[in-house]
């Protein structure tokens, strides 16, 4: 049997301990290459998960190992330099790296073809619309090439079109790259969850521990049309049932 391959960031019976409550035990492994999507009701601990994975926050209790090489992270909102053009603020990472200029808006401008922004490498955030800023965060959280991918319910202001369409911009992404990151996801959506993942993890309500760890049918990226296939409405009834186990526990 090959060994398996070392983990590329995980949680070992993590609990923070914030003032008016605990979050945790949270047990989590990422390995190399993973889609992996967290849900959880409001308030169940996602983003603490996620701030213990980019090693943003260290638990009371517990072990985070974080990510070996670079964390690229995703906000809910695109947190873009407003008076800098998008090349620039994809190049910042580059940058604080101390890469050479040239060699880093050749990378940065690389990088916004890849999202399909190619041609508005000279635009400033106010020009751009919600998708197309959101796209300038995806570029810039991949410039670098991480080893992880966070990111924070990115899409969650976004119409429903534009959001189908940015996750199928990060499937391509994901697929091109050389090696591929490891990505979690936080979302409220169990539909989004489901289709962008490889597997699910449900955190409970009352604790933010893992309640359910659920993995999804079919391949990544997924082919067209696979939302109609009845293996992913299966998928979506089954971690919807978990989730709302986990709220009418904790009611």
């Amino acid at each position: 049997m090959a060994d398996q391959p070392a983990p590329v960031a995980r949680l070992s019976n993590a609990v923070v301990r914030y003032p008016a409550r605990s979050v945790g035990p949270i047990d989590l492994t990422v390995q190399p290459g993973d889609i992996l999507a967290v849900v959880g009701a409001s308030g169940a601990g996602k983003s603490t998960a996620l701030r213990l994975l980019a090693g943003l926050e260290r638990p009371d209790q517990g072990q985070a190992l974080t990510a070996p090489g670079r964390t690229g992270l995703v906000f809910q909102a695109p947190t873009l330099m407003p008076w800098a053009s998008t090349l620039d603020n994809v190049a910042l990472p580059l940058d604080l790296a101390h890469i050479p200029r040239v060699q880093a808006r050749d990378r940065a401008a690389a990088a916004l073809t890849a999202v399909g922004l190619g041609d508005r490498l000279d635009a400033r955030p106010h020009q751009l619309s919600g998708g197309m800023a959101m796209r300038v965060a995806l570029a810039r959280a991949l410039v670098d090439r991480p080893a992880l991918l966070l990111l924070d319910e990115p899409f969650a202001a976004l119409d429903s079109v534009t959001r189908r369409h940015l996750i199928e911009d990060l499937h391509s992404l994901w697929a091109e790259g050389q090696p591929r990151p490891a990505v979690v996801f936080v979302t409220h959506d169990v539909e989004e969850a489901v289709y962008l993942a490889a597997r699910t993890v449900v955190l409970d309500a009352a604790t933010g521990a893992v309640a359910a760890a659920l993995s999804s049918p079919g391949v990544l990226p997924r082919p067209a049309d696979w939302r109609l296939d009845p293996a992913y409405r299966t998928a979506v009834e089954t971690v919807a049932s978990a989730l709302a186990a986990t709220m009418e526990a904790a009611t």
